[in-house]
């Protein structure tokens, strides 16, 4: 119901002829775009796009490009991490956001399935057998940069649909404790919900349980959210996260936010649906 609204409008408006909107993880001051394509899909598919859609569909064939050599996205190389271990990463986690039909991106959600098993093949991390087997999987050398921490929107986004029961149990009590919480999301321990629901931090968190919610376990881990959810409902039987939470990102999703009414409609609508995940698998 929010395709059609403007700020999907103008976000395709800019869309550049082969699929991109500029960078593609990071502004830059010496590409002239207002966002990037990371921002432009994480906004799109809040407004309800889909690899149905014709914009998606150019995005995801320009990001196959990029994954397979014949392009390559004109961010400016981190030198922190292995540039091609990490751009491999972010992209094939956004194709498989938009469909699990393309064998390139599934091959690296693959390889990270491979070093997370091995992480938690005894029920807990183990760091050393992580290390080991993301130099073994990934062909890094040691001295190749430092290792990337799972531990972000892209591995635990990529690897919904991909882990066994039992590493999908580990990785799901560990993701919940761990104090950092989920990096690029969330920044604090996920097994404690926020103190105030009104608030960005809030709608934070609930993009973090988010991510969570796409796995199999997500019913059994995260009934305490589900909980937490629905004694906020309100008095009218629906949810209000506040005026704070206009975050250009997760909100607003409607065009106009100065009617309460309104607000309160996009908050229900993005509960409700995590709600769903959570209650009926």
């Amino acid at each position: 119901m929010h395709k059609e609204g403007k700020w999907a409008k103008k976000i395709i408006s800019i869309q550049e002829s082969d699929g991109k909107w500029g960078c593609f993880h990071s502004l830059s001051q010496f590409y002239n775009s207002p966002i990037t394509t990371e921002q432009a899909l994480r906004r799109l598919e809040r407004l309800g796009y889909t690899i149905e859609d014709e914009c998606i569909q150019k995005a995801v064939e320009y990001m196959n490009d990029c994954l397979t050599g014949k392009k390559s996205i004109p961010d400016r190389q981190e030198k922190v991490h292995d540039w091609n271990i990490f751009t491999s990463m972010i992209l094939a986690t956004w194709i498989r956001r938009f469909t699990l039909d393309n064998p390139n991106a599934n091959i690296i959600a693959e390889q990270w399935a491979g070093i997370i098993s091995s992480a938690f093949e005894d029920g807990v991390y183990n760091h050393s057998k992580y290390v080991s087997a993301y130099y073994d999987i990934l062909g890094m050398k040691p001295n190749g940069g430092r290792l990337i921490d799972f531990m972000n929107f892209y591995p635990i986004s990529m690897l919904s649909n991909c882990l066994d029961d039992k590493t999908e149990i580990a990785l799901m009590s560990y993701a919940l404790n761990k104090e950092g919480g989920i990096y690029y999301i969330y920044d604090k321990q996920l097994s404690i919900v926020p103190s105030c629901f009104e608030s960005r931090e809030a709608s934070r968190y609930l993009g973090a349980i988010e991510l969570l919610s796409k796995y199999k376990y997500a019913k059994d881990k995260l009934r305490f959210v589900a909980d937490w959810l629905i004694d906020k409902k309100n008095i009218d039987g629906k949810w209000d996260m506040g005026k704070m939470v206009n975050d250009k990102v997760y909100f607003p999703l409607s065009d106009d936010w100065r009617k309460k009414e309104t607000r309160e409609a996009d908050c229900t609508e993005r509960v409700e649906n995590l709600l769903k995940d959570l209650l009926d698998k």
